[in-house]
């Protein structure tokens, strides 16, 4: 017979949703086991930061241990989560114990979403994972290192970003920021002048959910960078060397980036939940599953709505609120209370475009900012929204560094191995 843990509440996954949970729950009289492959916290939407250089994994990745080492009625187990279980509310890993609970909440995360498109997991970079970032930076520099041992001045780097939203407008503009100061001054200018980024989307435009001002500010401040935007036309093929259009026109590319969308973990799919849009499981109000007791499932693996029933985004604030809303309802349930509906709170939506420029719709109404404001105030919110009082003073000094020295000092290492396959 297998291993059998027993706890109160099981938390599955270590992202913004699963330790809000489990930090909310803490002392509150459950004795709660919080269970991921990672044994850190990954600050997610800075890991196109990690990729460019511009802040370290510390500032990004802070140990779950260290963060529940105050609170004992919190256990963190390192391991792969083979099997999910939601009418026993039973967890089994990869070693084969079986985990138990009066309480489980699923928060596993997603997966890049490569819509059946021929080549593009096998010959792409996705970018949700910190090893995936630290694969990209790694590949960058090392393309890099090559033309610089060959003296090749000529050789064509260039990267192509398939994905018009926050992280391939992030990604793109910050590679572009770096070819224009930061490359010239660590290899030969010639380099970055013969390299070209190129962030290619199926819609006409880029940062879908953002107002038509902010789009025009993020396509201009990127055309100024000398990103080539290809837009309303989708990529039907990625092979190693480059990728394909929806028009039949070729862009050659040295990398490929994937940010074009997201579904849920395998995990979801496999457990016999409920999957509605992006494979995700439609939730309740109170961020319960529909037929399945007991059972909450949290950020990136959940469609959840507001308040008046509108879908809510894939986004940090959204799975951190969600977390801590669930703590409510858990304790509820345990202590005979009653549940009370998720009530979101709209703080709004950001993007960085390189060095001092960023778009800002802020708060429930939306409030349109633009430029340096707009990149201080991305600096603000990100800084806020880090797990720890190291992270973000190391994230300042970073960026400190990064914006007013043009200096990287956080640049990834890369090896002389080949290229590595991309995952």
């Amino acid at each position: 017979m297998p291993t059998m843990i027993s706890k109160d509440v099981i938390v599955l996954g270590g992202g913004f949703a699963g330790v809000a949970a489990a930090q909310h729950l803490a002392g509150k009289g459950a004795e709660v086991l919080l269970i991921d492959k990672n044994n850190y916290h990954q600050f997610q939407p800075l890991h196109y930061q990690v990729a460019t250089s511009q802040i370290g994994v510390s500032e990004v990745a802070r140990p779950l241990r260290e963060m529940f080492r105050r609170h004992a009625d919190v256990r963190v187990l390192v391991s792969e989560v083979s099997a999910i279980d939601p009418v026993a509310k039973t967890v089994t890993l990869a070693d084969g114990r079986v985990c138990q609970a009066k309480t489980l909440v699923v928060a596993v995360g997603a997966e890049a979403n490569y819509f059946g498109i021929p080549g593009a997991e096998e010959h792409t970079y996705p970018m949700y994972t910190l090893d995936d970032a630290l694969r990209l930076g790694a590949q960058m520099v090392s393309e890099l290192d090559h033309a610089d041992t060959a003296n090749d001045a000529s050789r064509s780097l260039d990267l192509v970003v398939v994905g018009g939203g926050a992280t391939g407008v992030e990604l793109a503009g910050a590679v572009a920021d770096n070819l224009r100061s930061v490359v010239p001054t660590l290899f030969s200018p010639d380099f970055a002048r013969a390299t070209t980024v190129h962030l290619v989307d199926m819609v006409p435009t880029v940062l879908g959910p953002f107002s038509e001002k902010s789009q025009k500010y993020a396509r201009a401040h990127l055309g100024e960078l000398g990103v080539e935007l290809r837009l309303g036309v989708g990529v039907t093929e990625v092979k190693p060397d480059g990728v394909t259009l929806a028009d039949g026109s070729t862009i050659p590319a040295t990398i490929i980036v994937w940010a074009g969308g997201l579904k849920a973990s395998r995990l979801i799919a496999e457990s016999g939940m409920p999957q509605g849009r992006g494979g995700r499981v439609d939730v309740n109000t109170e961020l319960t599953v529909p037929g399945f007791p007991g059972v909450y499932v949290l950020g990136d693996s959940a469609n959840i709505t507001d308040s008046k029933g509108r879908a809510l985004p894939q986004l940090g604030s959204v799975a951190q609120q969600s977390g801590k809303w669930a703590a409510r309802n858990i304790h509820a349930d345990l202590t005979g209370g009653h549940r009370e509906p998720f009530r979101y709170r709209d703080k709004g939506i950001m993007a960085m475009i390189g060095r001092g420029a960023a778009v800002a719709e802020v708060g429930p109404g939306r409030r349109q900012i633009q430029g340096p404001l707009a990149f201080l105030a991305w600096l603000g919110v990100h800084a806020a929204l880090l797990s720890g009082v190291w992270q973000r003073v190391g994230a300042f000094a970073s960026w400190g560094a990064a914006y007013l020295t043009h200096n990287r000092p956080q640049v990834v290492l890369a090896s002389d191995t080949g290229k590595p396959r991309p995952q």
